[in-house]
């Protein structure tokens, strides 16, 4: 059984910077695509960062490039999100998501972890 497990989340202030980390566990995942998103109060969830695990191919949301990294340890098989700059509409619950490389949607989620950016 495919699993997912966020950890990282807390209470930064405006400029800090967090690092979240999603384990996986169930299978390989070699040929899946990992991905973050966030879902703020009374807002739709939206895409925030994604990776091919096995090339390490990464995309990005405009809001949060240049300020989010996300990376992959295959050792570990974990995801991170790294997130610099942070700033108060940063404030959301973040999921870990995954899906088969070759599906459009991603299947599998994670219970999320909350991050709180005061200004």
């Amino acid at each position: 059984q495919v699993q997912l497990v966020e950890s990282g989340g807390g209470l930064v202030q405006s400029g800090g910077s967090l690092r979240l980390s999603c384990a996986a566990s169930g299978r390989t995942f070699s040929s899946y695509v990992m991905g973050w998103f966030r879902q703020a109060p009374g807002k739709e969830r939206e895409f925030v960062a994604r990776i091919v695990w096995n090339s390490g191919s990464t995309s990005y949301a405009d809001s949060v490039k240049g300020r989010f990294t996300i990376s992959r340890d295959n050792a570990k098989n974990t995801v991170y999100l790294q997130m610099s700059s942070l700033k108060p509409e940063d404030t959301a619950v973040y999921y870990c998501a995954a899906r088969r490389l070759e599906n459009t949607l991603y299947d599998t989620w994670g219970q999320g972890t909350q991050v709180t950016v005061s200004s």
